[in-house]
This record gives C-alpha cells, sequence and structure tokens, in this order.
C-alpha cells in the first residue's frame, strides 16, 4: 500500500462518514471539493462549490460557526476526506465525509443542480472578469450562484444595483415601495424620465434585464419591517445585503435580521459632500447597533430630500458598496468589516476608522465566534 493510500484508509477510520441519502435528508450544508470542470457536471442544490485550493482561505466568510455539522464531498469519496482532515485542523467540530462522492449521489436519484454553462456568450461578457487570476471563471461562476439583496432603489442601490447586475451576480433582490420621481433623476442613475410615476422595482427590473439578460431578478414592491427583512433574507438564502435605504427604521430592522441570520450587511450612508461604507457582520465585526444603539432624533440626521447632496456622491458611495459585496463574495482583500470608510468629495480625502463592538449590544453582544 503507498503512502497516499496508507494515509486515505488512516483519515476514512478517523473522520465519520455519512451516505448521500443520510447526507440530503440532514439539510447540513455540503461542501463540494471538486474543480469548475466538475462543478460544471452539477452538485446538490445549494451546495457550497469551493476547491481545495480555495479551502482555507474562503471557507470561513462562508461557514463562520465551527460547531455547525458539515458534509463534505467529492467526485468518488478520496478527496473529501482529504478536505474534511483541512477543516477539523481549522477548528471545524463536525466534519462528515459523504461516502462514494457525487457519482454515489446520483446513483441515488438524488436532486442534483447544474450550474449555468460558460458559452461563448458568458465568456464573452465576464472575459475581463476571467483574465484576473484571482477571479477566473471559478471566481465567476461563484458570482453567478449568488444571491444578493438590495434594500432601497435611490442614490446608493441604483449604481450598486447596475453594477453588480453587470458584474455577474446571478440573482439579485429588490426591495423598495417608492416610485419614481423627478427630483430623483439626479442621482438615482438606474431610473429614466419617462419611469417618472413607476415603481422603483419596476423601473430598476427593466433596466437590469436590459443590461444582463440572464440575471434572475425577484421584486419585493414592500416597505421593509423587522419581520419582513427576517423572512425575506432566510427564505431567498441571500449571500450578503446591500443597505441602500435613508431612514433609521428601516436600517435598524435590517440590521437586526442580517446580524441574527449571520449575513453581512454592506452599509452606505450619504450627506451633502460626504458619505461612508462598512461592513456590519457580527461576531466578525459590530453591527449597526454597536455604533449607535439607538435612532438619532430627525433634526440631527436629516435625510437628502431636507439636507441635500450632490449628485454624483451617492454613486461613489454605492459603487464602493458594490466593490465589497463582489470581495465578499469572491473572498478576496481587506474587507471593510469592522471598518468605517469616510469619503469628503470637497477635500478628496478617505480616512479608515476602526469600529470596536459593544459585548452589552441587544443585537449582537450574544454572538460568539
Amino acid at each position: 500500500m503507498s503512502r497516499r493510500d496508507a494515509h486515505l484508509a488512516a483519515l476514512a477510520a478517523e473522520i465519520p462518514a455519512i451516505s448521500p441519502e443520510a447526507a440530503h435528508a440532514l439539510g447540513a450544508p455540503i461542501l463540494d471539493v471538486r474543480t469548475p470542470t466538475e462543478w460544471a457536471q452539477g452538485s446538490p442544490p445549494g451546495a457550497l462549490r469551493l476547491g481545495r485550493d480555495a479551502l482555507e482561505l474562503q471557507i470561513e466568510d462562508h461557514l463562520p460557526a465551527l460547531d455547525q455539522p458539515v458534509l463534505v464531498m467529492c467526485a468518488s469519496g478520496r478527496r473529501s476526506l482529504l478536505a474534511a482532515d483541512d477543516l477539523r485542523r481549522l477548528g471545524y467540530a463536525d466534519v462528515r465525509s459523504i461516502t462514494g462522492g457525487l457519482a454515489a449521489w446520483k446513483a441515488a436519484g438524488l436532486p442534483l443542480e447544474i450550474p449555468e454553462r460558460f458559452d461563448d456568450e458568458l465568456r464573452a461578457r465576464y472575459h475581463r472578469h476571467i483574465l484576473i487570476p484571482e477571479v477566473g471563471e471559478a471566481g465567476q461562476r461563484r458570482l453567478l450562484d449568488s444571491r444578493v439583496l438590495i434594500v432601497g432603489l435611490g442614490g446608493l442601490g441604483a449604481p450598486a444595483a447596475l453594477y453588480l447586475a453587470a458584474a455577474g451576480v446571478g440573482h439579485l433582490g429588490l426591495v423598495d415601495d417608492d416610485v419614481v420621481d423627478r427630483s430623483n433623476l439626479q442621482r438615482q442613475i438606474i431610473h429614466v424620465d419617462h419611469a417618472v410615476g413607476r415603481l422603483k422595482v419596476d423601473s430598476a427590473v427593466e433596466r437590469l434585464s436590459a443590461l444582463n439578460p440572464r440575471l434572475k431578478v425577484a421584486r419585493h414592491p414592500t416597505r421593509l419591517t423587522a419581520e419582513i427583512a427576517t423572512e425575506l433574507i432566510a427564505e431567498g438564502r441571500y449571500d450578503v445585503v446591500l443597505d441602500g435605504t435613508d431612514n433609521f427604521t428601516t436600517r435598524y430592522a435590517l440590521n437586526d435580521a442580517c446580524a441574527a441570520l449571520g449575513v453581512p450587511c454592506v452599509h452606505g450612508s450619504v450627506h451633502r459632500f460626504e458619505g461612508q461604507v462598512s461592513v456590519f457582520h457580527p461576531p466578525h465585526g459590530p453591527c449597526y447597533r454597536c455604533l449607535f444603539p439607538h435612532p438619532p432624533p430627525p433634526e440631527l440626521a436629516p435625510n437628502c430630500a431636507t439636507a441635500g447632496v450632490l449628485g454624483v456622491l451617492p454613486g461613489v458611495i454605492g459603487v464602493l458598496q458594490a466593490t465589497e459585496v463582489l470581495k465578499y463574495l469572491l473572498g478576496l482583500g481587506d474587507r471593510l468589516t469592522g471598518t468605517l470608510l469616510t469619503y469628503d468629495a470637497l477635500k478628496s480625502t478617505t480616512r479608515r476608522v476602526t469600529l470596536p463592538r459593544d459585548p452589552s449590544c441587544p443585537t449582537c453582544g450574544h454572538i460568539s465566534q
């Protein structure tokens, strides 16, 4: 027996095995560690496709809880043992290898999810992404499989939605109960003059579909409450939420839902010539209530309709928010989790401020690493 085979045999004796049928019934996260070429043949529905080369660098972003069950799959059940061993060394306490891999999954007649193939049109559309070594075809496929919820289709949500659709995020959820007003057109670039009076979600879907016909969009023409926020994020299985709101009631409801569900919330806000961006994702950083436990009085925090805003500023901040979303989905870069980035358009300056967690925060103080 070769050293490799002896090592695999030792791992098989140590790492708990689970049959495909039991894995399907359990409903725990399935980690597919095969290659992009193999993923094209299908994976279990909802599986996290993450190759072994990216496992150690990106797994925490997708599965932050070390005590949750993780089921590892490869083609036949050998590579999954090696990946499961890596996860154990990273601190994951309940890791199991799916016996027989995808071959056994198929033989059991269990459901498969086939990712969208990279035909000539997709390769041409995302060619500049595919050229980047840190993205490549695997990263672009990850974007196509991703789901992002955008709350607010105003000055922040408008440019963010356009760039996320253009970048190839496969599914966008859009939340806004407002209609397009002519005063919006100075900064909300997703809307056009003939859309005045229409629902913003309808106006946005029309523009986004024209930009990227393969984009899947879920319309939610509703005002976000705490209950609706939790329902949308949980049922939609969104990977990340982009906060483009302009009122504190919605912002707090969104923050609380994201913190409870463990979904990162990319925050942005603007005021006249200044804007700020951060990512709230307990326990990796604070939530919004860690900084502002209660909303300020209206006279101390006027919105754009009251205070005004330079038209291009929401575009700058919205694009920075979209950038943070893409970095998170791709597992790249120094993200703004626990950091506030401020931008002063008049001085052309930026500043980074570290944001601490509040251990007594009523929303996220109980959430541990």
